[in-house]
């Protein structure tokens, strides 16, 4: 089966109540690799992944996959800041994915407890998903979103309120799944944790792209004023 990337966007831009929320922006995300996207508050970010996932209509331009755009939006999976949780187990959370497109009950609970005993969360599985700590929920979102096993991982601010510990856990997770072969875009704030992770970075400010390029030349020396000045930890206007 051929993978759905790459995704070329062209001229792609996003509009709300007739406000350009980015674009247009112009870029290629490839088959492998860590994209991370940085850039001030409101600069885009969120938006560029919900854009990527359909979630935000294309105004402007287009959005081309290898294969076609509802084939492209099964292989994928979004984990947001905040995970968005149901009112049952966290078991029948995290199985909920395979249950929505006609997994059998007991090859769902099967995929599901695997996921989830990676995950950490084994002895939580009959807890209600609403009494999990923060860093215990993004374990269930990101155990949910694998369950499908997805070729392209959307992360959205996924550790911003995690505590040190849980971030560390979070990211040795997500290590893992890059290291078998799945395509990640994350929007974080933490320039540390873009360093550890970025195979290439999109900075983004007030909806432009300005800058797309492979991590270690973007992090020694970035070639456009603004990702400079952000970089120092200037305010970027």
């Amino acid at each position: 089966m051929v993978n759905c990337l790459p995704l070329t966007l062209s001229g792609a831009v996003v509009r709300k109540r007739g406000k350009r929320i980015i674009g247009p922006v112009d870029l290629t995300l490839g088959e492998t690799g860590v994209t991370i996207l940085i850039g001030p508050n409101g600069a885009g970010k969120t938006t560029l992944l919900r854009l990527i996932h359909g979630l935000d209509r294309l105004r402007e331009g287009k959005a081309q996959w290898r294969v076609s755009e509802t084939e492209a939006r099964r292989r994928q999976a979004f984990i947001f800041q905040q995970p968005i949780l149901m009112r049952r187990t966290a078991l029948d959370n995290i199985a909920y994915p395979l249950r929505l497109r006609g997994d059998r009950p007991a090859k769902a609970r099967s995929v599901a407890e695997e996921w989830g005993a990676r995950c950490g969360l084994a002895a939580l599985f009959d807890r209600p998903a609403h009494v999990l700590s923060g860093g215990e929920r993004q374990k269930l979102a990101f155990a949910r979103a694998m369950t499908t096993r997805p070729e392209l991982l959307l992360l959205d601010e996924p550790t911003s309120q995690l505590d040190g510990r849980s971030t560390r856990e979070f990211e040795v997770l997500l290590r893992e799944t890059i290291a078998a072969g799945t395509r990640v875009v994350m929007a974080t704030h933490d320039m540390g944790q873009a360093r550890r992770l970025a195979t290439e970075v999109v900075f983004l400010n007030k909806g432009e792209v300005l800058e797309f390029t492979a991590a270690e030349p973007f992090f020694s020396n970035p070639q456009n004023p603004k990702a400079q000045a952000f970089l120092k930890g200037d305010i970027v206007l």
